[in-house]
């Protein structure tokens, strides 16, 4: 694959960059998935530390073409498509274009993610305010009760336990976990005021200007222990 992806601008690049380093902090050898379609692309990741489905796009100066190829749908190397953007967003002479990276087997959910229409309104989110504020008292309250533990007690299935109950818990009135709030406010989504509750079939997506992250039905997985 050597198709190229032309962004809207340089910041676009930036963004989306910013968004690969910090799944790349989750996960060293994170994959993600991309789509195109006309002058949009759809970067999926999964940080494996919060279980849910992580979404950022990014607007293209003009639709994918390569070759005879007018849509691309391929799972890469977030490391290496994070270093095309980031030296397209770093090199003034080429601001705003990336190289798509080779193909790589991807991950089991790279093969399960959202639909990309269909999508409603849901009731009962609170604010983004509310939501940050949410979020920051499930850490301190996951951090205060593993200070509690003896030490002895301070092991693996102990710290999921404590996880699983806290970051499963549901957001407001609604069924989204309180994991999908951590997952966006730590990958750089919880800013600004705009926050959206977005539903289809069984997925739940909480939505902001700066990315989304979506959970399906009762989750993607095991729950494993959050980062504080």
């Amino acid at each position: 694959m050597s198709g190229r992806l032309h962004f809207a601008d340089a910041g676009e690049a930036a963004d989306l960059a910013a968004f690969l380093a910090r799944l790349i902090h989750y996960d060293k050898a994170a994959a993600v998935r991309l789509q195109v379609h006309g002058d949009a692309v759809a970067v999926f990741g999964r940080p494996p530390s919060f279980e849910v489905l992580a979404i950022r796009t990014a607007r293209l100066a003009k639709p994918y073409e390569y070759g005879l190829e007018t849509s691309l749908d391929v799972t890469v190397s977030a490391g290496e498509l994070l270093e095309s953007v980031g030296e397209s967003a770093d090199a003034v002479e080429t601001a705003g274009t990336a190289v798509v990276p080779g193909a790589v087997t991807g991950p089991p959910w790279a093969g399960v993610l959202p639909p990309r229409g269909g999508w409603q309104q849901e009731p009962g989110l609170p604010g983004m305010v509310a939501l940050r504020g949410m979020v920051a008292g499930a850490v301190r309250e996951f951090r205060g009760r593993v200070e509690e533990l003896a030490p002895e007690l301070r092991v693996r299935a102990e710290l999921d336990r404590v996880g699983r109950e806290i970051w499963s818990r549901p957001v407001g009135d609604t069924g989204l976990p309180v994991r999908a709030a951590h997952a966006a406010q730590s990958l750089g989504f919880l800013r600004g005021e705009s926050v959206d509750l977005l539903s289809a079939g069984n997925w739940l997506r909480l939505r902001t200007p700066y990315g989304s992250t979506a959970v399906r039905g009762a989750g993607l997985g095991p729950l494993s222990v959050a980062p504080v």
